[in-house]
C-alpha cells in the first residue's frame, strides 16, 4: 500500500494530484482581519457568514482549526465578541441554516487570489488540524467545508481529482485505519504536511464503482449537514436538501464507512478488533493501547466502547455479503 505522496517517484509518487496550502499567516496576516466589532464600527452588514462594508468590499469568515471536526465543519463557534469560543450544541445544528460564527473575517478578494493561484475552483474547501496527538481521542481530523478564509493551524489539501475520489480520500482520512497509521508516525503534537505525505493511503485506483456507490452517499450524508455545504453536495451530483443532523445515524454511518475501509485497507477482523482495542484480542493485561481516549470517553457516554459494537458488526455484515479484505494487487 503506498503512501500519500512518494515524492521520489515524482509525479507518479502522487496519484491523488494532491497540493498543500497554508491559506492566512495568525500573525503575519492579521492586518487583514476584522473582529464583528471593527465591522460593525465601519458601517458593514451582515450578510449571510460575512459582511458587507458600504463600499461594496465583502468579508468572509476565517475559519480556525478547532471549529472543525470529523465530518463536521460546525464543531464550534465564537461569541460575537470574539474572545471565547464554544462547542456547537445538537441543537443547533439540526438547524441546516445555522453557522458558527469566527473570531475574524477576512477580505473575500484576498481569499479568492489565494485560491485562484492555486487553481482551486471549487465552493468549497478540505483541510485537516495541524494541532494534534497520538494520545487524542482522534489524531487525524479533517473536513470538507465552505470556501472561506483559513487560519495557518488548519492546513488545506487540493486534489485534481473528481469529486467522488476526493470524498473518498475524505472518508478515508477520518477512517480509524488511517488514524492507526497516523498515530505511528505522529511523535509530537502537530500533523505538517511532511508527515502528511509519509501516511499510507489508499490509491484512487483502488475505488471499484462499486466501492464509491457505497463510500460516497454515506461521505456526502456526514457532511453535507447545513445550506453552507450545497456545493458540495452538487459536485457529487446531489440536488436535495442538506441531510439531517442525527447523531444516532451519524455513529451508524461512520462505523459503516470504517468496516468498508478496513476491508479496502485489506484487515482481517482480528486485524481490526486489534486497532479498536488490544485488550480485546490479547487480553486485559495486555500493555499497548490504541484508541483508549476513545474507548473511555464512549463508556462514559453511553456504557459501552459503541465503536468497536458498530464497526465489528459492519465489518461482518460486508463479510456476510461476500466482501473480503482487499489491497490494491487484489483487485
Amino acid at each position: 500500500m503506498p503512501v500519500l505522496i512518494d515524492e521520489a517517484k515524482g509525479g507518479d509518487g502522487n496519484p491523488w494530484g494532491v497540493s498543500f496550502m497554508a491559506m492566512f499567516h495568525m500573525s503575519n496576516d492579521s492586518h487583514l482581519f476584522r473582529t464583528w466589532r471593527q465591522l460593525e464600527e465601519a458601517g458593514a452588514r451582515r450578510e449571510g457568514a460575512g459582511w458587507v462594508e458600504p463600499s461594496g468590499a465583502v468579508w468572509v469568515p476565517l475559519y480556525e482549526a478547532k471549529m472543525i471536526h470529523q465530518f463536521d465543519h460546525r464543531w464550534a463557534s465564537y461569541e460575537p465578541e470574539g474572545e471565547s469560543s464554544r462547542d456547537v450544541g445538537d441543537d443547533e445544528k439540526c438547524d441546516p441554516a445555522f453557522l458558527p460564527l469566527p473570531r475574524y473575517w477576512v477580505p473575500e478578494r484576498e481569499v479568492e487570489e489565494r485560491l485562484s493561484a492555486k487553481g482551486w475552483t471549487r465552493g468549497w474547501l478540505m483541510g485537516w488540524r495541524d494541532i494534534t496527538n497520538a494520545t487524542n481521542e482522534r489524531t487525524v481530523i479533517a473536513a470538507a467545508f465552505p470556501r472561506v478564509g483559513v487560519g495557518d493551524k488548519f492546513l488545506l489539501m487540493m486534489s485534481s481529482l473528481n469529486a467522488e475520489l476526493v470524498a473518498a480520500l475524505l472518508g478515508c482520512m477520518n477512517s480509524l485505519t488511517f488514524d492507526f497509521v497516523a498515530r505511528q508516525k505522529v511523535g509530537g503534537t502537530s500533523l505538517k504536511y511532511f508527515t502528511m505525505k509519509q501516511l499510507i493511503a489508499l490509491p484512487p485506483s483502488i475505488y471499484r464503482p462499486a466501492d464509491l456507490a457505497f463510500i460516497v452517499p454515506r461521505v456526502l450524508e456526514l457532511t453535507y449537514t447545513s445550506y453552507s455545504m450545497a456545493p458540495f453536495a452538487r459536485d457529487l451530483g446531489f440536488n436535495g436538501p442538506p441531510f439531517p443532523w442525527d447523531p444516532d445515524r451519524r455513529a451508524l454511518l461512520r462505523a459503516e464507512l470504517d468496516a468498508y475501509y478496513a476491508h479496502l485497507y485489506g484487515l482481517t477482523r482480528d486485524e481490526l478488533r486489534y486497532i479498536l482495542d488490544p485488550a480485546d484480542v490479547y487480553g486485559a493485561d495486555y500493555p499497548s493501547e490504541t484508541f483508549r481516549v476513545l474507548k473511555n470517553n464512549e463508556i462514559k457516554a453511553f456504557g459501552e466502547y459503541r465503536t468497536r459494537r458498530l464497526v465489528l458488526a459492519a465489518y461482518d455484515e460486508l463479510t456476510a455479503r461476500g466482501m473480503r479484505p482487499r489491497t490494491e494487487g487484489h483487485q
